[in-house]
């Protein structure tokens, strides 16, 4: 157990961190024990706060990514702000990217961006969504420029379209993947029944489908399929699903709806979309407040669902 000294400690309470947030901070970087954290953090948090960053979120920031604590400011911090800031536009689009990926102020630009930035241009990428690349998924963004130049070869002989965000998004997928694990995904979902066709037109329409882990994938599958009744060929058109939680609104919805078949309240034939994609707001509307008479009991009875998927948290 590390002993914060009591200077050590001030200072940070000052500079706005909660006990929590410097007990994160000291565990994921023991080194800041014994730096002094004017001397370190101050001069960053007032670049961030001229930035219109709060200290509050600034120590949410660092107690989270504390690698922000060893990028010089001078030489890394602010040249990477002011870059990323004249191609997103605003200061706080800039602190969303750093907040999506702290790294990002680490890296040469020129080594990277150029060059990345360069090779989606010439593949038809438009400009637009290149900094739409950096605003939600910058990572992407900082391949090395070889493997990078590969995966866009890759998602090219996909027959993605350049010109859509979906290319950018199957980039990042790419990039996040190795080899290794890619396959044992693509083996998860044909083992679920889907053909290998089905899987890349699934990734074609929604690549964040292969971002879901094998034990999603298998525990989606199994409650369509076995619980619900629906062909796996039939699931595989809407790959969206993939990225709902089991817990909090695919294993509740389908109880519920179940529920309802047996009281002859619904008939059999409803469509994914309807029962999973629909915000929560319309799925009670249709579901529990198009009954009137039953509306409230029906709206317990969802909850009972609800609660019986997350484990009793919500007793």
């Amino acid at each position: 157990m590390w002993v914060v000294p009591r200077s050590c400690f001030i200072s940070y309470r000052n500079l706005g961190f909660s006990k929590t947030q410097i007990a994160s901070l000291i565990r994921k970087r023991p080194s800041v024990l014994s730096s002094n954290a004017e001397k370190t953090l101050l001069p960053k948090l007032m670049f961030f706060h001229s930035k219109g960053v709060s200290n509050t979120d600034l120590a949410k920031l660092l107690s989270k990514h504390p690698t922000i604590l060893r990028i010089n400011l001078e030489r890394k911090i602010i040249p990477a702000f002011d870059f990323l800031r004249n191609l997103l536009l605003s200061d706080e689009n800039t602190i969303n990217a750093v907040n999506f990926y702290p790294r990002i102020l680490s890296f040469d630009f020129n080594a990277y961006i150029l060059p990345n930035g360069k090779v989606l241009r010439n593949n038809g990428v438009p400009e637009y969504n290149i900094v739409k690349a950096l605003h939600r998924v910058p990572k992407t963004l900082f391949s090395a420029p070889v493997q990078f130049k590969e995966n866009v070869e890759k998602v090219m002989k996909m027959v993605f379209n350049p010109e859509r965000f979906t290319f950018v998004l199957a980039l990042y997928v790419l990039s996040s993947l190795s080899k290794s694990t890619w396959e044992r995904k693509f083996d998860a979902y044909k083992k679920c029944g889907w053909s290998e066709e089905e899987i890349l037109e699934a990734f074609r329409n929604h690549p964040l489908v292969m971002a879901a882990s094998e034990d999603k994938i298998t525990a989606v599958m199994d409650f369509l399929v076995n619980e619900m009744g629906f062909q796996a060929s039939h699931v595989a058109k809407y790959p969206r699903l993939l990225g709902f939680s089991m817990e909090k609104r695919i294993v509740p919805r389908g109880m519920f709806v179940q529920d309802l078949f047996s009281k002859g309240l619904l008939k059999k034939g409803l469509g994914l979309s309807i029962l999973f994609a629909t915000s929560e707001k319309l799925f009670l509307q249709r579901f529990v407040l198009g009954y009137e008479e039953k509306a409230s009991e029906l709206l317990k009875l969802y909850k009972e669902e609800l609660n019986f998927a997350l484990g009793g948290k919500l007793a």
